[in-house]
């Protein structure tokens, strides 16, 4: 009887790992097929499970796509979430670059797969961009926009930068094949991951950071 608690908790962690191992096997199904030439047979298999017990953990395919969407767009809000106004500024903003950049590096099948369901209209999860996503860049451009008032970052479009980090940060892995085939390299090369982090970080905010007045 004793032995009932751990047994609980350990099934509940294999489940977690199952859950997690079927949503990896999605992303990488989903973001070469789309959701329309996906299958959950498909799935299954990358997963290196039986259909049926695919089924167990996701009622569809539709559940199934929405639920890797979802987890996503958390992994990508999560660093956007931790902007703070008592921050440094050039810090802040650094480190969420940085964070995007390693996204984009190392999960690029993650941002094609979300490019997919933006070009179609996002009806998937439409929902949720126009409630917490906006509400999230809300409260970010709201911190930025007090580190302009401060002084502390030159006056600019706090939503418009917002939205150029995403665009530079997410086009290396949604425009992989179009910058190895003019580069011959991808994010996965260190040297040319190193450039494509310092070259953002002077466009997107070494250039907004006021001159130190001289005394």
């Amino acid at each position: 009887m004793h032995n009932e608690p751990l047994i609980s908790v350990k099934k509940s962690r294999n489940a977690q790992q199952k859950q997690q191992l079927i949503l990896q096997a999605a992303l990488d199904v989903f973001s070469t097929y789309g959701l329309q030439g996906a299958s959950m047979e498909q799935i299954a298999d990358v997963a290196g499970i039986s259909k049926s017990n695919l089924f167990y953990y996701f009622a569809g395919k539709d559940d199934l796509y929405v639920a890797v969407l979802s987890q996503v767009l958390t992994a990508w809000l999560m660093p956007l979430n931790q902007l703070e106004k008592q921050q440094d500024p050039a810090q802040a903003l650094g480190s969420y670059i940085e964070a995007k950049f390693q996204l984009a590096k190392d999960s690029p099948q993650a941002s094609r797969l979300y490019a997919l369901e933006m070009m179609q209209g996002a009806p998937h999860i439409s929902t949720i961009l126009k409630n917490s996503l906006k509400k999230l860049v809300q409260q970010k451009t709201a911190v930025i926009n007090d580190w302009i008032e401060q002084g502390r970052l030159k006056p600019v479009s706090a939503l418009h930068l917002i939205i150029h980090i995403w665009a530079v940060t997410q086009h290396y892995s949604d425009f992989a094949v179009q910058t190895q085939a003019i580069s011959g390299k991808s994010l996965k090369n260190k040297n040319f991951y190193q450039e494509a982090l310092v070259t953002s970080k002077q466009l997107l905010i070494e250039s907004l950071i006021p001159a130190v007045a001289e005394s």
